[in-house]
């Protein structure tokens, strides 16, 4: 073992495990990684601050670029190592920053944290100096690009907000396109509304002002681009979870499965890791760049979440004062704005100012000076404790369901679904967030930000929806409509939840299954059964009489079972036609017969049409067939139908050749699950894949896809917990553990999570011996001074 602060290469002899040593600043005593056969860290320390020394050390090992990557583009430093090509994503990121007291940042997560978060930064630190001090060391994006790992701030990771999934200014302004291109028939097929009630525009609100108003916040949001395509904003992300009451599975215990759905991405979003130390031994998947670990379990309780949907973001729309430039008139009247001017770094250029403007309500996402409005964002994740997942650091050691609801209590962004189960037989759900008060408003539209319409303080956690030890004997969640009768109807939680079609072929999966096991739930998270689909080809099919002369085609996908496996022929025809074809043609007929004039018509199609690659859902579809079953002749229907399948098919043929032989068309040979490194994609291992997919993007095995059939989103990481025998749970994270391509972690898990296979998610000290693949000591060494900010240059 070297002595050095050096991967040592010899392996003790006891074992033949190869053994490598590195001396880290920041620990007080010595830390031992064992790295199992699937690249999973099971960290052992004297200390919880060691603990986290060591998880932000081996994140940065396996993650530096990566996280490096996450931190610059939050903290609007991408172009201090990239050029002034990334100028406008630092402009809205900075203009994202939490730039309040930083002190009652930190007073608002559970305690402990502040320094969980200082010690993870050390251990980060620590790697990024060892790795910068000799050639060879660093991962091969930064030798590509010519650049180095900056040293983070003990404050960095609360300063910036924009790695979280947050809602609904998105919805208010595609609501608002909607609306002014043909009105509520529009908004109705483009967003299923829950609860139902009517949509009320704003007093002095002009529909017609915003078009392009999202562009910076779409900037902040968007993954860093390396190529001259347009910036894309991130894909929304779902997520199925369920708790079983140990009375309804096959091991008498409680079982907790858990696969959120976000990006699929090279490397992935989600990092496993085992941190072991006094009083602590809990293990899952948290985000590679935070402490702690928000998804898995501790020796006592096992947790996950899904995205509970809160609409926790409001847009203002201010007139200009075209007489003094610089002013709005808010709330008290004409007023300047306040304005920040912020420097940003250029490589190889001349630092530019960046000016920042913001009102009382929050920062400026765009001004039209020639018509004279500005729209700021109302965002509840700009507040303080509101650091995405963050507040997972302070339920890690929770010992009971009290202690685990109690540590909820800090909960602050996103707003999620939180399950849990106890080795004790206890479980339950909580809603967990802060979700803004509205008197006399909904939140459903932009608002004039004249003061008519302001928030009332928050909702927290411990007013929020729950549920514990139901006689139903089981709980799940999949980002649907769940609040429960009787809830407080004061509260508007949101009218933009997600499609159903997930949840409800969990929940019926549940309600007849009272022997859930480990299996079956691994299963059902790579379920591939399309209900809606399904439900619109049973629509359309008793809306034709049999005596009909109908195609083959229409025939065979009649007897479709709604799979939509890799080998479906139905779910290939399918996914052409209803989404492609047959959504269009009846979207225009039901517009056309609500009055909307040929003129609008492409607009109004457009607006009520949702981006396939954040999701798939299919409500509107159905809200369509509907329409049409209920008011046009089975004639009409009938040669609606053979004229879009027939569409369908030729589509088919162009994309995959005419079905011969061998090369019968399935969906796998479209739909593809390829990863693709946003640098190194024309490089070695810079892609991973392509391999045929199943599933579409309203399958509990979530598999959304963009224009090309390469899948956008998905469950990378999954989880199914046997609460008590931990060693028997399972999980996946694909592609796999590294981000680093020179690891054999990189993408070793590939194939497998494509194929719909797990890995033991060890937790004992005997399991973890058994499956230890590299073991690294990390020695103690002299504790450095906290980052200095001016020195963590490019």
């Amino acid at each position: 073992m070297s002595s050095e602060n050096e991967p040592g290469p010899t392996a003790p002899p006891e074992d033949g495990i190869p053994f490598d040593v590195f001396v880290v600043e920041g620990l007080d005593s010595d830390v031992e990684i064992v790295i199992d056969l699937w690249g999973v860290p099971h960290i052992t320390a004297g200390s919880r601050a060691d603990a986290f020394v060591a998880q932000g050390f081996n994140a940065a090992r396996d993650r530096l670029f990566q996280i490096d990557l996450w931190r610059r583009r939050g903290l609007g430093r991408l172009s201090a190592a990239f050029g002034p090509e990334h100028l406008a994503q630092d402009h809205a990121n900075r203009l994202f920053l939490y730039r309040g007291d930083i002190e009652a940042e930190w007073e608002s997560y559970a305690a402990g944290t502040r320094e969980a978060v200082r010690s993870f930064v050390a251990g980060i630190n620590a790697y990024v100096r060892w790795a910068s001090a000799a050639p060879g060391r660093l991962p091969p994006e930064f030798v590509q690009q010519g650049y180095a790992p900056e040293l983070w701030g003990d404050d960095d990771i609360v300063r910036f907000r924009t790695h979280g999934l947050f809602y609904n200014a998105t919805h208010e302004v595609a609501r608002a396109r909607a609306l002014r291109s043909g009105g509520p028939d529009v908004e109705r097929v483009r967003q299923t509304r829950e609860p139902d009630t009517p949509v009320s525009v704003p007093d002095g609100l002009d529909l017609a002002l915003l078009d392009d108003v999202m562009q910076t916040y779409d900037r902040a949001f968007a993954p860093v681009s390396f190529s001259e395509s347009a910036v894309t904003p991130q894909h929304e992300g779902g997520s199925n979870n369920w708790v079983v009451d140990g009375s309804r599975t096959t091991t008498g215990r409680p079982v907790l499965a858990n696969d959120p759905h976000r990006a699929v991405t090279l490397p992935s979003l989600r990092y496993l890791a085992h941190l072991r130390a006094p009083g602590l031994d809990v293990i899952g998947a948290g985000e590679p760049g935070l402490p702690g670990i928000a998804i898995g379990h501790n020796d006592s309780v096992a947790f996950g979440l899904t995205i509970w949907p809160a609409d926790v973001e409001d847009l203002y729309v201010y007139d200009l004062d075209p007489a003094r430039p610089g002013q709005y008139r808010g709330p008290e009247g004409w007023v300047d704005f306040d304005e920040i001017v912020d420097t940003i770094e250029v490589r190889d250029g001349e630092a530019v100012e960046a000016r920042l403007l913001r009102t009382v309500h929050g920062p400026i996402i765009h001004v039209d000076d020639e018509r004279g409005f500005a729209v700021a964002l109302r965002a509840a994740w700009l507040e303080p404790g509101m650091v995405p997942y963050l507040a997972s650091v302070g339920y890690g050691d929770a010992v009971d369901a009290e202690s685990f609801l109690a540590a909820l209590a800090n909960w602050g962004a996103p707003a999620v679904n939180q399950i849990y189960a106890t080795v004790e037989g206890d479980w339950g759900w909580q809603a967990s967030g802060r979700i803004p008060r509205r008197r006399g408003w909904d939140g459903s539209l932009p608002v004039p930000g004249d003061g008519a319409y302001e928030w009332e303080g928050f909702a927290t956690t411990g007013e929020l929806p729950s549920e514990r030890a139901s006689p139903r004997g089981w709980f799940a969640s999949a980002n649907e409509a769940n609040i429960p009768e009787g809830f407080d109807d004061t509260l508007t939680i949101t009218h933009d939840w997600y499609s159903s079609a997930r949840a409800d072929r969990i929940k019926a999966w549940l309600a007849l299954d009272d022997a859930v096991s480990i299996e079956s739930s691994a299963a059902m998270q790579q379920d591939d059964l399309s209900e809606h689909a399904l439900a619109i080809v049973e629509l359309l099919e008793e809306a034709i009489p049999s005596e009909t002369d109908m195609t083959g085609e229409w025939n065979a996908l009649c007897r479709w079972n709604g799979r939509t496996s890799a080998d479906s022929r139905g779910a290939l025809v399918f996914e052409i036609w209803a989404r492609r074809h047959l959504r269009g043609r009846l979207a225009t007929e039901y517009f056309a017969s609500t009055g909307i004039p040929g003129s609008s018509m492409d607009a109004a199609v457009a607006a009520a049409t949702r981006d396939e690659s954040a999701g798939g859902d299919l409500r509107g579809d159905i809200e369509l067939v509907t329409w049409a079953t209920r008011t046009s002749s089975p004639e009409r229907i009938a040669a609606v139908v053979n004229e879009t399948l027939a569409a369908a098919i030729t589509e088919i043929t162009s994309l995959l050749g005419p079905e011969v032989g061998g090369a019968a068309w399935c969906w796998g040979r479209l739909l593809r699950a390829e990863l693709r490194h946003p640098l190194l994609a024309g490089r070695a291992r810079g892609v991973v894949g392509p391999l045929p997919r199943g599933g579409s993007g309203d399958t509990v095995g979530l598999a959304a896809y963009d224009a090309d059939f390469r899948q956008t989103t998905g469950s990378t990481f999954r989880m199914v917990i046997d609460v008590g025998d931990w060693d028997a749970s399972v999980a996946m994270n694909s592609p796999g553990q590294s981000g680093d391509p020179r690891s054999p972690h990189y993408d070793d898990l590939f194939a497998d999570w494509v194929g719909g296979r797990t890995f033991p998610l060890v937790y004992s000290e005997d399991a973890i011996g058994r499956h230890a693949a590299h073991r690294i000591l990390l020695r103690a060494g002299q504790r450095p001074r906290s980052a200095d900010p001016a020195e963590c240059g490019p």
